[in-house]
């Protein structure tokens, strides 16, 4: 199975920044066929974008999705919307929306049905945060995100779930790879309870991934790939993050 880089810009970039970006990316992801490679702009760069890696390897997300299809929810955005602009990839149940706009894992679970229904793939985003752990609640925590938003969702072909542990976004603690993939483990143990065997699932690591902490993450056998924040907002660490993981490949 292909490791999947995924890089989240969050609420970063100007137009001109974002299109260099994703070009930069676009033209290195064409010389590493064994990683897939994607890149979440913000909402507004998403067509820009878009534009400029037509024909690439590279694939398009975005950061977050309506439950609904259309309707009077002034400043969302729906799946068919992201869906005819090239996305392939959607974000859902990022801890910054969990804490900072109180979305919930029902909320999340019509995000699922929603991305479904518009053939696109998601990437579930679950995590704890440090009192959850230091409360030996980690396992507890993740298993209840994981069954609540996908329970009785119509899942297709392919699922993405990121395990981001909160405490690690954007603070520079990575956990170790051995803690990650204990939870890894676990995670891929829940979905087996709830996916269909035929579905491709692919488990990611995300928190203050860099180039230089990569390869022990994916040397773990139930990581396979990376949620790669900040790192992913310079085209030379993103794309060494993608460098190790097509060095693992081979």
């Amino acid at each position: 199975m292909k490791y999947l880089i995924a890089g989240n810009w969050k609420m970063n970039t100007r137009k001109d920044e974002a299109v260099r970006l994703a070009w930069d990316v676009a033209q290195h992801a064409g010389r590493t066929p064994h990683v897939d490679v994607m890149i979440a702009p913000p909402f507004v760069w998403l067509s820009p974008v878009a534009d400029v890696i037509r024909d690439t390897p590279l694939f398009l997300g975005a950061q977050n999705v309506h439950w609904k299809e259309k309707g009077a929810f002034t400043g969302e955005i729906a799946a068919p919307m992201l869906r005819d602009l090239g996305c392939h990839y959607v974000i859902v149940g990022h801890s910054e929306r969990r804490q900072y706009f109180g979305e919930t894992n029902h909320q999340i679970h019509d995000k699922l049905v929603a991305i479904y229904q518009t053939d696109m793939i998601p990437i579930l985003c679950v995590g704890e945060t440090l009192e959850e752990r230091e409360a030996g609640a980690t396992l507890d925590v993740i298993g209840t995100q994981i069954r609540e938003a996908l329970t009785d969702v119509p899942v297709k072909e392919e699922l993405v779930v990121a395990y981001e542990p909160v405490w690690a976004i954007g603070t520079g603690r990575a956990a170790n790879p051995e803690l990650a993939q204990e939870v890894h483990t676990f995670i891929r143990k829940v979905l087996k309870e709830l996916i269909p065997p035929e579905v491709r699932v692919r488990i990611l690591y995300g928190g203050s991934v860099k180039p230089d902490n990569i390869a022990g993450f994916i040397a773990m056998p139930d990581i396979e790939g990376a949620l790669v924040g900040g790192a992913s907002l310079k085209a030379e660490a993103f794309n060494a993050i993608v460098d190790a993981a097509e060095a693992a490949s081979s």
